[in-house]
């Protein structure tokens, strides 16, 4: 019989920040994000949102992006703090996995220690949220998921990238650009397919070899171009047919599938990218399913933001899935 992790094994290397922000007084009436988050997991109960950074370049410098996505993490904390909450709620901040040294794995050491902390939130009960970090932050999340009772137990794993790229570049080093080509390869030593889904594909942001990789590995996905506000009922459809076919699901939120306008801070700014509104709505669509075990949102790059723009909407986006009732 598998017991339950018990809370010392939720363990990452930099203590979470007490959160602080605006103060209207007291009273439920008044609450935001950082009267609802404590750092304490021996008080955390099942249910509970739990929060966990992954401060990482690492990716995105193996990539040739832009570096700067390990300060996301706080970014997006600083943007969730003082959002008004419709309800009182409480959510546990677990700290940081911090990758950093000049080590050869020192990415591949990180996302192990980011999946042990995953899979012991998971199993205690917690939908986790990563703060990222660049997109290399998806497969440490997959290596949490893969360890948990639901997937050992026989749940169908899906997931779900909301994105411009299919992140399955075929690199020597793992980076920013391979995520999904892990997982898949790990799903198939464990003698599965990845059901894999990708909206707000660019084209012009992928090679016809990442295409054909795509088809190869029955990946479906949704170009960018059918996901404008008119297109928003085919993008549900996608997503109600993914949510059909599996029993957990992992969402990963690359912030560059939004518009540059709406999300600057990117390693890769979106020259056409899916409006807000429409990503919204989707990410509700899979919190309100109750499927949602994990979602990682990636490539916050505040050194290249403008006016909080992508910390923002990175933070509503959390806060939509985090409030949307199941």
């Amino acid at each position: 019989m598998n017991s339950v992790p018990s809370v010392q094994e939720v363990r990452t290397d930099v203590p979470a920040p007490v959160w602080a922000g605006r103060d209207d007084g007291p009273g439920a009436e008044n609450l935001r994000w950082h009267h609802a988050v404590h750092l304490d997991p021996g008080r955390a109960a099942p249910g509970e949102i739990a929060f966990v950074g992954f401060r990482s370049d690492e990716g995105v410098r193996r990539n040739k992006g832009r570096p700067g996505a390990a300060a996301g993490p706080a970014a997006l904390r600083g943007a969730l703090a003082s959002m008004a909450l419709p309800e009182p709620l409480r959510a546990l901040d677990a700290g940081d996995v911090e990758v950093a040294g000049d080590g050869d794995d020192v990415l591949e050491a990180g996302q192990e220690r980011l999946g042990r902390a995953v899979a012991a939130l998971v199993d205690r009960g917690h939908p986790v949220m990563v703060l990222g970090g660049g997109h290399e932050v998806a497969y440490g999340s997959y290596l949490g998921l893969a360890r948990t009772r639901a997937l050992r137990g026989g749940g169908r794993l899906g997931v779900l990238n909301l994105d411009a790229h299919f992140d399955l570049r075929d690199d020597v080093r793992p980076s920013s650009g391979t995520p999904f080509l892990q997982m898949a390869r790990s799903e198939e030593r464990r003698g599965r397919s990845l059901d894999y889904r990708v909206l707000g594909i660019s084209q012009p942001s992928n090679t016809q070899r990442l295409f054909s990789t795509a088809s190869r590995l029955g990946v479906r996905w949704l170009a960018d171009t059918d996901c404008g506000p008119s297109d928003v009922e085919r993008a549900l459809a996608f997503v109600d047919d993914f949510l059909a076919s599996c029993d957990v699901v992992h969402l990963s939120v690359d912030l560059d599938v939004l518009p540059a306008a709406v999300a600057p801070g990117v390693s890769a700014p979106a020259a056409y990218g899916v409006p807000m509104e429409v990503v919204e709505r989707v990410c509700v669509r899979v919190a309100a399913s109750g499927k949602l075990a994990v979602c990682d949102i990636a490539e916050l790059n505040p050194e290249f933001d403008v006016d909080q723009r992508t910390a923002r909407a990175g933070a509503r986006l959390i806060h939509r899935m985090a409030t949307t009732r199941t």
